[in-house]
């Protein structure tokens, strides 16, 4: 515990901050705040240009799904899994290899405004804590990670605690 990866891992999201998927964002919300869609607003209050919500953050930092020229699902099974997905949490190899995993609980420290072109990378897991455990999914361990968010000039934007459980789920 409290040893940063940052060195190994970093996490680039798959494109940079887009004023069309700003709007995407917006729309299910109904989130009418001209910040996030009129510059001259923006711009009044002291931005260089429209920002993304925070609520979106996370979305800027995920890596891309799948990339022209590769195959990711590679069986035909139904509820089949792709053989890859950066949303399975934080790889290292000091623990065991599971298969199961999810999110349990996510705090984030908002530190700067997210600007259209900003191009948004998480870097630095440190783990805080590692508690084996074996629930009726199957046996692991919750663990939480701390990690920072920076933009392409390497501002941190924001900085994340995120509480995981990874396992092997029972045989049936």
């Amino acid at each position: 515990m409290g040893t940063n990866w940052k060195l190994v891992l970093m996490t680039l999201g798959a494109d940079p901050v887009e004023r069309g998927t700003i709007r995407r964002f917006l729309e299910p919300l109904e989130f009418d705040c001209p910040l996030h869609y009129d510059k001259n607003v923006a711009k009044k209050h002291g931005y260089s240009d429209v920002i993304a919500p925070y609520s979106s953050l996370i979305t800027w930092t995920i890596p891309p799904l799948w990339q022209p020229g590769e195959t990711i699902f590679t069986s035909a099974e139904r509820d089949a899994q792709p053989s890859y997905s950066p949303l399975t949490g934080v790889k290292t190899n000091l623990a065991p290899p599971t298969t199961g995993y999810f999110a349990t609980d996510l705090e984030i420290d908002y530190l700067q405004p997210i600007l259209v072109d900003d191009h948004l990378c998480q870097i630095g897991y440190v783990l805080l804590s590692c508690d084996p455990k074996e629930t009726k999914v199957g046996r692991g361990a919750f663990m939480v990670w701390e990690s920072e968010i920076r933009n392409q000039r390497g501002k941190v934007v924001a900085k994340t605690r995120m509480g995981t459980y990874s396992y092997n789920p029972h045989s049936s």
